[in-house]
C-alpha cells in the first residue's frame, strides 16, 4: 500500500516514530506481502511461506465459522420458540425465526463477533508489545490463534473472561517461550484450559451452551455419557444432527462435518498431518471398540467421532505443527495417545465428558519425548546395521 510505504521510514531506526515499528509491522504483514524477496540461487523457492501457511488454515476454519454462526443462532431462536409455545415470554425479539438461515447466522454473529473482537484485540496488543521488546518483526498468525480461541468458547461466555484467557493463552502458552514457531503447548488450548479451571462455570454445566437466560440444558456428549446413547434419541438427537451440527455445544465444535471440509483443505494442501488426524481416529475408534466389547451400553465409536470437540480438536488442535510431534512415527505414537486418552477419560470420568483439550496439552507435553524416543531408536537400529 502506497501510505504505509511512504510512512515506513518514519518508523526505521532513527525516524521520529521508531518506537511504534511493530504496529506498523503488524498493520503490514497482515494485510500486505512481505516486500523482501529472495534473490540469490542459494535459496529455495517455494510459493508457501508463514503467511500463506496462515491464511490456507483461516480457509480451513471458514465452515467451522459459518456453523458456528449458524447453530449458535439457531439454539437461541430454537430455545425462545420454544419457550414462546409454553408461555413462559410473551413475544419474539428481531431475527428470531429458527427456520430462517439468515436469522439464524445474524442472531449467532451476534454471540460469535464480540469473543472474536475481545479475542484478536487482546492477542494483538500482547504481540505487538513483545514484538517491540523483541525488536522483530510481527507474525501474522496470530489472528488464526484469535479464531481457534473464540471457536473453543461457550457461545455464553463473558468477554472480560475471554479477555483474561487470551492474554493467559498468548503470554504462558507462546511468547515467554520466544513468539509463534517457538511454543510448545497449543496457546488456544492453553486459554481454553485456564478458563475452564479458573471460571468453570462460564466453561461447563447446562446453562452456558445456550444464549437464553434462565435456559438450562446438557450437550449431547454429557447426556450420552450419563444415560446412554439412549437418551439422545429420547431428546430427538440422530447421529446425523451431530454429524451436521444441530445439537448445543462450544461455538465451533459441533459440527463434524464442518471440521472434515477443514480436514479435506489441509490434507490437500499439506498443513496438516494426516498421520496425527489418522492415528487419532484409529485410537478412539479401537479403544471404543474394545469397551463395547465388555459393555454392550458404551458409546459406540461413532458417537465418540461426532460428540464434543473430538473432530474439531482432531482437525485444528492437534495438528499444530510447533506443539505436535515431528518425526512420522512419533506421529502415528502421538495420534493414538491422543485418541485412546479421550475415550478413556470421557467413559471414567464422566464428570469432565469434555477432555479433549486437556488431552492434546498432555499430547503436546508428551510430543518432545516421543520424538526422542523415536529417534534415539533410529540410530541405535543405525548403528546395529554397521557393527
Amino acid at each position: 500500500m502506497k501510505l504505509l510505504d511512504e510512512l515506513k521510514p518514519h518508523f526505521e531506526k532513527g525516524g521520529k516514530w521508531e518506537k511504534y515499528a511493530a504496529v506498523h509491522e503488524a498493520i503490514d504483514t497482515t494485510l500486505y506481502s512481505p516486500a523482501d524477496v529472495t534473490t540469490g540461487t542459494t535459496h529455495v523457492r517455494d510459493s508457501i511461506n508463514h503467511k500463506r501457511v496462515m491464511s490456507i488454515i483461516m480457509l480451513a476454519l471458514l465452515p467451522c465459522i459459518f456453523m458456528a454462526m449458524w447453530n449458535s443462532g439457531f439454539q437461541e431462536n430454537l430455545t425462545l420458540n420454544q419457550m414462546l409455545a409454553a408461555g413462559q415470554i410473551d413475544k419474539l425479539p428481531g431475527f428470531s425465526d429458527s427456520t430462517s438461515i439468515l436469522a439464524n447466522i445474524l442472531t449467532g454473529a451476534g454471540l460469535l463477533l464480540p469473543i472474536f473482537l475481545v479475542a484478536i484485540i487482546t492477542e494483538a496488543v500482547w504481540v505487538v508489545i513483545f514484538a517491540a521488546m523483541r525488536k522483530k518483526s510481527i507474525d501474522a498468525g496470530f489472528l488464526v490463534s484469535a479464531v481457534l480461541i473464540t471457536l473453543l468458547m461457550p457461545p455464553t461466555v463473558p468477554v472480560w473472561q475471554v479477555a483474561i484467557a487470551t492474554s493467559f493463552g498468548v503470554v504462558i502458552g507462546r511468547e515467554i517461550f520466544g513468539g509463534i514457531g517457538m511454543n510448545f503447548l497449543n496457546p488456544a488450548l492453553v486459554a481454553w484450559v485456564f478458563l475452564s479451571l479458573a471460571h468453570p462455570g462460564s466453561m461447563t454445566g447446562d446453562a452456558v451452551w445456550t444464549a437464553v437466560d434462565g435456559y438450562t440444558g446438557a450437550t449431547p456428549l454429557a447426556m450420552a455419557l450419563s444415560d446412554g446413547t439412549a437418551s439422545l434419541a429420547a431428546q430427538g438427537i440422530t447421529w446425523k444432527a451431530a454429524f451436521l451440527g444441530t445439537i448445543p455445544g462450544s461455538l465451533g465444535e459441533t459440527s463434524a462435518l464442518a471440521c472434515l471440509f477443514g480436514a479435506v483443505i489441509l490434507l490437500i494442501s499439506g498443513i496438516a498431518s494426516w498421520r496425527i488426524m489418522a492415528s487419532i481416529v484409529l485410537g478412539v475408534v479401537a479403544v471404543s471398540s474394545a469397551l463395547c466389547m465388555f459393555d454392550t451400553n458404551a458409546m459406540n465409536p461413532a458417537w465418540h467421532l461426532v460428540l464434543g470437540g473430538l473432530a474439531f480438536g482432531t482437525v485444528f488442535l492437534a495438528t499444530d505443527h510447533s506443539s505436535s510431534a515431528m518425526t512420522c512415527k512419533g506421529q502415528w505414537a502421538y495420534g493414538l495417545l491422543i485418541g485412546a486418552l479421550v475415550v478413556i477419560v470421557r467413559v471414567y470420568n464422566p464428570m469432565m465428558p469434555e477432555s479433549v483439550g486437556m488431552i492434546i496439552l498432555f499430547g503436546n507435553v508428551s510430543a518432545p519425548l516421543i520424538d526422542r524416543i523415536v529417534v534415539n531408536a533410529h540410530i541405535k537400529k543405525r548403528k546395529l546395521r554397521h557393527v
